[in-house]
């Protein structure tokens, strides 16, 4: 495909690299929503469960700045391609044969090598295609897609499970993978690393076992408890092998993720960025999950209506963000999305369990547009600062800051809400032979209210309303963790995160 083809073709191609990288995004989150039906069906315990939900976000984690090495040395849009294909085997496969949660583990599981594939292609595809001018408005874009995939995730499978069955959260992967496929297959231009550097495969080895084990450590964390040997083992393991990794990308003649992209200040701080945004993100996501189906009593669907104010603000900020930048510098654009998104936060700690949605879907609307002017600045920001034949790994890395972002924000959102309904939760005298349950599980907490109402005892009612207040105590908890976090973020960037108007101006 000629460069001229592809010029003229840009657009086409940023639309399904934007199909492609949802269809990662949702994987993220829709089966949360069906694990009550799979539940039943498998008969699948909580470790069960939990791993179902984990498998997809450990193997994609880890394995992403690998899958980003292999597709700048081997080909991006074969690395898309495969990935692809992967995610939809094992979807289809999944929703027709899986009758034990061991095979839904293992299908999620290869969900996530095709994941892994799939998302650093993407951006790192968007990069080589368009010219310098116009990159900001398209990684703008992919930003912004990548951005509402996880609330559209929910949507998704609230939708899915409420008018079919779990199957349905997989089934929909096909038809939209089978798309993207066949738009690829004509439009996406082939790309790699021109100079064909050999592989590095100690650097991929140590890369996956660090990531891993980090992801694990923070995903695990809060069911088996952050000081537990376990825990405390794995963190320590995944410290080290980070180490280990810096140390031998520094020595080795041709490294995977080279040491000195984070001497740029526009990589490393694009990354900070972006991890304290997306931790922000979801645990605000991961506890308005629960509010509004444990404490408003909304369907999964109902609930997940609701967050689609959050979208709507994102939207729009990310993808013209671009021209805010070249006006006023990146460093302010993203400092007043941090600022805007501390605002949000410090007005949801005055929610209570009597507060109106509108006044919801404002900060939900206010939290949106702040992630919008946050993201997409310093997605360009850091593919901006690498050279375009280490696109993919690049890609790679501003992709593993998001889900280990992502992966804290719901570790120690969850944690803090935890924590303090505990601390909040007082049960009804009668009700003393439920304490230990009802203080440790607040959804284990409004099923026994639910069971003793419907057998008449008034006393469920009770427990159900010191439930409720005490979940609220601990989610206005977890909001001023998450508006110090990104008022700390706005601080750091707006300080040490270069303008790339103001740098291009000086040169």
């Amino acid at each position: 495909m000629d460069a001229e083809t592809v010029h003229r073709r840009r657009w086409a191609i940023l639309g399904v690299m934007s199909m492609s990288l949802v269809i990662v995004m949702l994987n993220n989150v829709t089966l949360n929503v069906a694990l009550p039906e799979l539940s039943k069906d498998l008969s699948a315990d909580n470790s069960e469960l939990q791993w179902i939900l984990d498998a997809y976000a450990l193997v994609f984690g880890g394995l992403l700045l690998t899958m980003g090495a292999l597709g700048d040395r081997f080909g991006r849009k074969g690395a898309l391609q495969i990935g692809l294909i992967l995610v939809a085997t094992a979807s289809a496969l999944t929703a027709m044969y899986a009758s034990t949660s061991g095979e839904v583990i293992a299908a999620r599981a290869v969900m996530g090598i095709g994941a892994a594939l799939v998302m650093p292609a993407t951006l790192s595809v968007v990069v080589v295609v368009f010219p310098l001018e116009e990159r900001g408005k398209a990684v703008g874009i992919w930003a912004a897609m990548a951005g509402i995939g996880a609330p559209l995730g929910l949507l998704v499978g609230g939708w899915a499970v409420e008018n079919y069955d779990w199957q349905m959260v997989f089934w929909i992967n096909v038809p939209i993978i089978a798309l993207a496929l066949l738009l690829g297959l004509f439009l996406v231009p082939r790309s790699k690393d021109e100079q064909e550097r050999p592989l590095d495969p100690i650097g991929a080895v140590l890369s996956i076992g660090a990531l891993g084990s980090i992801l694990y450590a923070i995903i695990e964390g809060p069911s088996l408890g952050w000081t537990s040997s376990e825990i405390v083992g794995v963190g320590v393991l995944g410290a080290l092998l980070t180490v280990v990794f810096v140390r031998w990308e520094r020595r080795v003649e041709h490294p995977m993720l080279p040491i000195e992209f984070f001497r740029s200040a526009g990589f490393s701080m694009g990354l900070i960025a972006i991890m304290l945004a997306f931790f922000v993100m979801f645990s605000f996501m991961f506890t308005q999950m629960l509010h509004f189906q444990l404490v408003r009593g909304h369907s999964a669907l109902e609930a997940a209506v609701r967050f689609l104010p959050l979208p709507l603000g994102l939207m729009p900020a990310a993808a013209n963000s671009d021209r805010l930048a070249a006006r006023f510098g990146s460093n302010r654009v993203v400092a007043t999305g941090l600022t805007l998104v501390t605002l949000g936060m410090l007005v949801f700690t005055t929610v209570t369990i009597d507060t109106s949605y509108p006044r919801l879907a404002l900060i939900f609307a206010l939290l949106g547009f702040g992630m919008g002017l946050t993201m997409a600045p310093s997605t360009t920001l850091v593919m901006d600062s690498i050279p375009t034949d280490k696109a993919g790994v690049g890609s790679a890395t501003n992709d593993a800051s998001r889900e280990v972002g992502g992966a804290l924000g719901i570790a120690i959102g969850g944690s803090v809400l935890n924590e303090y309904y505990q601390r909040s939760m007082t049960v009804p005298e009668g009700l003393e032979q439920f304490e230990s349950v009802v203080v440790e599980s607040f959804p284990a907490a409004m099923r026994i209210g639910g069971d003793l109402l419907s057998e008449g005892n008034m006393l469920g009612a009770q427990l159900i309303d010191s439930a409720r207040l005490a979940f609220v105590d601990g989610m206005v908890a977890s909001a001023w963790v998450a508006a110090v976090i990104a008022l700390t973020n706005a601080i750091l960037v707006f300080r040490y995160m270069p303008s790339r108007d103001l740098d291009t101006e000086e040169e």
